[in-house]
């Protein structure tokens, strides 16, 4: 009977190694076999490309591998983010996400993943305040202007990144709360988004500092007013939307890097590791603190409880407010 039990728990045990081996295998000759891809779920221009492509060359460096940035954009982020759930879970394809990964969701029951099941955070890059801006020769001076248009109501439009992105959800819940109605004008990014805000073709625009900042640092576009609960040190003149009479309104955007949940958990550390010590890197710091972002870091954990946090924030406000996707 003992020599019975003990043939078959080392049967179990060969059977379980044989299984591990491959994965194990996998995560020994990582990342050798191939050049990295980071796929950017939006299009080029935005804050997420050019997040990705700030961190691409030096994760490269440290790495000793090649790593390639590729834009998948769509239906706010869903596509690009559902092609690396889709591809294979070998280290070699992760997902540069932004803040619109925690308000998708909500907002969207039919998504082709899990956002918490199917993805693993590798690291939270950063956070920064949204800013409600218009071209420098708009009628709107100041954030009081855009709510008296309102709610004298002529029809204020405003552009974001995309439907259902976190700054449409963020002006549904301020319209909803102040009782006003805006146009909602969704663009395929904040590349898109910018020209057209710069060209004065959408009067309001509400997208990242990282997105925003340049075209007001050059004098084309207006703040009025940023999302975060404190003035931005890079707008330090920029009222909050608090200030303007709406205590405890935050809206911040953010950035990420995700695995499909599937990939060893070796690879997730080493690249969580990697990714921390290039957030680190002063030339990496500058060039996102130099956009607004606030650079997080840290661990996959605290990626995830972020990440979960901004999620069920965003579900409850969705619920409450009745806010659905156009």
């Amino acid at each position: 009977m003992q020599r019975r039990t003990f043939k078959t728990a080392l049967g179990c045990a060969m059977t379980l190694a044989a299984l591990c081996a491959p994965q194990w295998a996998a995560a020994q000759a990582w990342p050798t076999k191939q050049p990295i891809k980071l796929v950017a779920v939006f299009p080029p221009g935005g804050s997420v490309d050019q997040v990705a492509r700030i961190i691409a060359q030096p994760l490269s460096l440290a790495l000793g591998q090649s790593v390639i940035v590729e834009n998948r954009g769509g239906a706010s982020g869903v596509i690009g983010t559902a092609a690396v759930v889709q591809a294979p879970a070998d280290g070699y394809t992760f997902a540069v996400v932004f803040d619109t990964h925690g308000v998708n969701p909500s907002l969207n029951p039919s998504m082709p993943f899990d956002s918490k099941k199917d993805l693993v955070p590798l690291v939270l890059v950063g956070t920064s305040p949204m800013v409600l801006a218009t071209h420098v020769n708009s009628e709107y001076k100041t954030f009081a202007d855009v709510m008296a248009a309102a709610k004298a109501k002529k029809n204020v439009s405003f552009g974001t990144i995309g439907n259902g992105s976190l700054g449409h959800l963020a002006m549904a819940l301020l319209g909803k709360n102040s009782g006003v109605e805006w146009t909602h004008v969704p663009y395929k990014g904040g590349g898109p988004l910018m020209s057209d805000a710069v060209a004065g073709h959408v009067p309001l625009s509400i997208g990242s500092v990282f997105v925003t900042k340049p075209h007001i640092d050059s004098g084309r576009m207006r703040p009025l007013a940023v999302t975060s609960t404190k003035r931005s040190p890079d707008l330090p003149n920029v009222p909050t939307v608090a200030e303007n009479g709406y205590p405890g309104f935050e809206a911040p955007a953010w950035w990420a890097l995700l695995a499909s949940s599937k990939v060893p958990p070796e690879i997730v550390k080493r690249m969580n590791e990697e990714l921390n010590k290039v957030l680190k890197n002063p030339e990496v710091a500058k060039k996102l603190d130099a956009q607004g972002i606030d650079i997080m870091g840290g661990s996959s954990a605290q990626a995830s409880a972020f990440i979960e946090k901004q999620m069920d924030i965003w579900a409850k406000v969705v619920k409450d407010n009745n806010i659905k996707a156009d």
